[in-house]
């Protein structure tokens, strides 16, 4: 692919992805991956796009974008789900502030 590069990216949610997909879907016929996509994400979006929206920018405070959306992603249910998404990152999470997190989205549970 000579002459494409990435100049930025920006992580979304699910939900975020299943109601593009959708949208789209509505005036252009989907490809065989954006229906594939789309079948993926109905299975797995847990809450509606407002919800993860307010959701991500709640986590905002305490997480970088990226963990935020993750975290939105897979609603953790407990401490040990939620040290898996941090298990990469260097700097350790306080204990506090994954408390934190869970109490935050606990709020969006459904």
């Amino acid at each position: 692919m000579i002459g494409k590069k990435i100049v930025e990216t920006n992580p979304i949610t699910i939900s975020e992805v299943k109601d593009m997909l959708e949208k789209f879907s509505e005036t252009h016929e989907l490809t065989y991956e954006q229906n594939l996509t789309l079948d993926h994400v109905d299975k797995f979006s847990k809450m509606d796009v407002e919800s993860s929206t307010k959701l991500v920018e709640e986590l905002l405070e305490i997480v970088k974008k990226k963990y935020a959306v993750r975290i939105t992603d897979i609603m953790p249910e407990d401490l040990a789900d939620l040290r898996l998404i941090f298990a990469k990152e260097r700097v350790p999470i306080k204990k506090e502030d994954l408390e934190k997190i869970l109490e935050i989205v606990n709020k969006y549970r459904e």
